[in-house]
């Protein structure tokens, strides 16, 4: 018996929920990078106040040198313009420890909106694909010989609507019995459909 896609309705259904979930995971992780992009930006007077404070502690030490120079009173000058270029890299460690600060809340709060999304594609949707995909693998291999075939054939009997079952025959059951070839291959092929998958008869 050979195997083809059946498009509708169960594989056209399981490739759209495919395409939904792509899109879902998608746009979680495009807004988690906006929110990220977004709380960045709370970064800008850190990188200022760096900037500042750098700046201003290069150039007072610079005049505190030239400062030095001068003779007798050098080095006593020097020193207010050693204490403001300190003040200013203290400064510039504010605005450092500010930009820190907001990287590590950037990247919480992305992972933050990403929990959730990933973790119904994660622990919702992927084992319920695992187990379709492994239940389809398992029918195609049954349906490739006649002892498979019979067991598919029987597993529709047990769990298919009743107005599916008697559409193929009005006593499917007792037909099935008798081994009619017809029925055996309706039956296999109306479980197949269930799982995406359709049967022709040998």
């Amino acid at each position: 018996m050979k195997i083809y896609a059946d498009r509708f309705p169960t594989a056209a259904r399981q490739l759209l929920t495919d395409l939904l979930v792509v899109a879902w995971v998608y746009v979680a992780i495009r807004g988690a990078l906006w929110l990220h992009d977004l709380v960045q930006k709370l970064a800008v007077p850190g990188q200022k106040l760096e900037g500042a404070g750098s700046g201003l502690a290069d150039n007072l030490a610079d005049a505190g040198g030239k400062v030095r120079r001068v003779p007798l009173v050098g080095d006593e000058l020097t020193a207010p313009f050693q204490r403001a270029a300190d003040a200013a890299r203290s400064l510039a460690d504010a605005g450092r420890d500010q930009q820190h600060l907001v990287d590590q809340l950037a990247l919480a709060l992305a992972v933050a909106v990403l929990i959730f999304p990933l973790g119904l594609v994660l622990f919702g949707w992927l084992p319920l694909r695992v187990r379709w995909m492994r239940r389809a693998g398992s029918a195609a291999k049954l349906a490739a010989g006649p002892a498979g075939r019979d067991l598919l054939a029987l597993r529709a009997l047990a769990t298919q609507p009743l107005g599916q079952l008697t559409r193929i025959a009005p006593d499917v059951a007792e037909a099935w019995r008798r081994g009619d070839d017809a029925t055996v291959d309706a039956l296999a092929a109306l479980e197949l459909r269930q799982l995406g998958l359709r049967g022709r008869g040998r």
